[in-house]
């Protein structure tokens, strides 16, 4: 998508912090974290959100989540835990529609949710 802001991060045209990167997949640090830790997953693939994800894109999922467990454990909290979140719609609160999962960490979390 020409002018989705993670789109840009991904085609390098908006700096970003990363913290991880391969052909499918790109992770980088949230510029306004809720968390000591808050980082963005996020796949190459333009999908607007999880209510968009098709059938052939269920192999990226399952990659994603392994890498999101590879940069838990990079970040010192794969056994002290994290929280992740995906919001899917401006209902749910999603700013950039293309598919993104927040790792968030660093902090004890109590029942409320961020």
């Amino acid at each position: 998508m020409e002018d989705c802001l993670f789109c840009k991060i991904i085609r390098g045209e908006v700096p970003s912090e990363k913290v991880y990167e391969d052909d499918e997949i790109l992770a980088f640090k949230d510029i306004n974290p809720a968390a000591p830790i808050h980082i963005l997953v996020i796949p190459k693939k333009h999908i607007d959100s999880l209510a968009q994800m098709k059938k052939e894109d269920e192999p990226l999922m399952g990659k994603i989540h392994s890498v999101i467990n590879k940069i838990a454990e990079e970040q010192g909290v794969l056994e002290k835990g994290y929280r992740l979140i995906v919001n899917c719609g401006k209902d749910s609160g999603q700013e950039v529609m293309h598919l993104h999962f927040h790792l968030l960490a660093g902090q004890k979390f109590g029942d409320k949710i961020v």
